[in-house]
């Protein structure tokens, strides 16, 4: 598996990702295609493609933060679920980012939140939060209630979700 940043939105790749991206995420859990492409002109923004033998199966998109890094999106491509490669991805993760956090909806709304939860879980993420709200992306966008994870425990959760509304979603 072969983890390929992409350094700017004008990289072939991009328009597959943002295709994805739009189809995958509601349109409240996403940033338009303005906002999408200003990602490449913020140094703490990481965009990764992820290639397994030889096709594009997915990508990241990480922030890195004070102490952490913030998975804002990860996906693996629909034609390539439920072939394990997502814990590939997040064998990648641990292994280049010790301290990890992310958001996801609750388990409760549905067998697809489930299963995403189940995912996290067996991939050494825990629940720190149940009342993280994710602020809105933008104009006509709603804020969502959704869950925050850690492979870690952080000591200042409050300090963590500041950091995240402050850099990620100014």
């Amino acid at each position: 598996m072969e983890f390929l940043p992409i350094a700017t939105a004008e990289d072939y790749r991009i328009q597959e990702i943002y295709a994805s991206y739009s189809c995958t995420f509601p349109e409240d859990e996403r940033r338009d295609w303005k906002q999408f492409t200003a990602l490449f002109s913020n140094p703490q923004v990481k965009v990764i493609s992820v290639l397994h033998e030889a096709h594009s199966i997915g990508y990241l998109i990480i922030w890195e933060l004070s102490s952490y890094v913030f998975v804002e999106h990860f996906e693996v491509f629909e034609a390539f679920r439920s072939q394990k490669l997502g814990s590939h991805i997040t064998g990648y993760l641990f292994k280049n980012h010790p301290r990890i956090i992310l958001e996801i909806e609750p388990g409760h709304l549905g067998d697809d939140a489930k299963r995403r939860y189940s995912f996290y879980q067996k991939n050494g993420f825990t629940l720190i939060d149940e009342m993280y709200i994710q602020p809105s992306y933008g104009e006509g966008k709603k804020p969502l209630d959704l869950w925050l994870l850690a492979n870690y425990i952080p000591e200042d959760l409050k300090r963590v979700k500041d950091e995240i509304y402050d850099v990620v979603y100014h």
